[in-house]
């Protein structure tokens, strides 16, 4: 069993060592945090390992997982590079959506295989990660050796990994930024909307969990295509404008919201192939004219 070494023990840090000690994956090493108490607890959280102060303390290890925040992510493995504990064929990864495995050049300069694994999961509660890790999609790149090695360990742990492009990392980073953080934006300008229409918060977001609930499930079980309804999946021109018209009025941004959303919609009633192809045409003009 590998010998594995963090830095950074963290939500995501703790619960992935945490599984692998549970499945005897790794054997876990030493663990470094900020400080001295943050790696004591993540030791007591994940079950094994040794909590240290310095990365001077670390001892040498086949695999190191990098698990600070994105901005230590680089400064932290400088030093692993720096620190002579480094050995050739050891395995150097983190576990960034925002960063690819290039960004960990300085260990790769001392023969580390690098890689980057992503688990596409909140992580807001440690013990809830660990329970409900199972069937988690995982976003992986980097060195073929390292993968070699890591695609096992996080399937282990009942990961689904994918390979991904590094040099696109960025735009799958912003993905899924866009289907969870900006998701929950999205609801947030519905919610307004509604309270200008006179309903209070609580009652539009009762009104509002049914619809998204079920347009939710449609995408995942008919695909977006097919999931679209409305007036642009129905070719109306008309109310399109009207709302259109109301929002921008009302509020510009949400106005503009409104437009680029739907020029999107419009692309996916195309593909369905069901409305007017001339009031299609009509809304591409429409949802492309630019706020005055």
């Amino acid at each position: 069993m590998k010998k594995l070494n963090i830095i950074g023990s963290g939500r995501v840090g703790r619960t992935l060592a945490s599984l692998w000690e549970e499945k005897r994956t790794f054997a876990i090493q030493d663990v470094l945090d900020r400080t001295p108490h943050g790696a004591r607890a993540a030791v007591a959280f994940i079950g094994d390992g040794r909590a240290v102060g310095w990365l001077e303390e670390m001892r040498p290890a086949e695999v190191w997982m990098l698990a600070p925040p994105d901005g230590k992510i680089v400064p932290c493995c400088e030093a692993l590079a720096a620190s002579g504990l480094l050995r050739s064929g050891d395995i150097v990864f983190h576990c960034s959506g925002a960063l690819a495995s290039a960004e960990l050049k300085s260990a790769a300069a001392y023969g580390a295989l690098v890689a980057s694994v992503h688990p596409l999961k909140t992580f807001a509660d440690p013990r809830d990660a660990v329970r409900t890790f199972t069937g988690t999609h995982c976003a992986a790149e980097g060195d073929p050796e390292a993968l070699e090695i890591l695609r096992p360990a996080f399937e282990r742990i009942g990961a689904i990994v994918s390979e991904i492009d590094p040099g696109f990392k960025t735009i799958y980073h912003g993905a899924s930024v866009m289907v969870c953080n900006y998701l929950t934006a999205l609801m947030e300008t519905g919610l307004r909307c509604y309270e200008k229409s006179g309903l209070a918060r609580e009652t539009a977001l009762a009104m509002m969990e049914p619809l998204v609930r079920e347009t939710v499930d449609n995408v995942f079980k008919l695909g977006t295509v097919k999931a679209l309804t409305g007036p642009i999946a129905r070719g109306d021109d008309a109310v399109v404008a009207r709302q259109l018209e109301a929002l921008a009025a009302w509020d510009a941004h949400i106005g503009d919201i409104y437009r680029e959303l739907g020029a999107v919609a419009l692309e996916l009633s195309r593909a369905q192939g069901e409305a007017d192809a001339e009031a299609l045409e009509r809304l591409q003009r429409l949802l492309a004219t630019p706020r005055s």
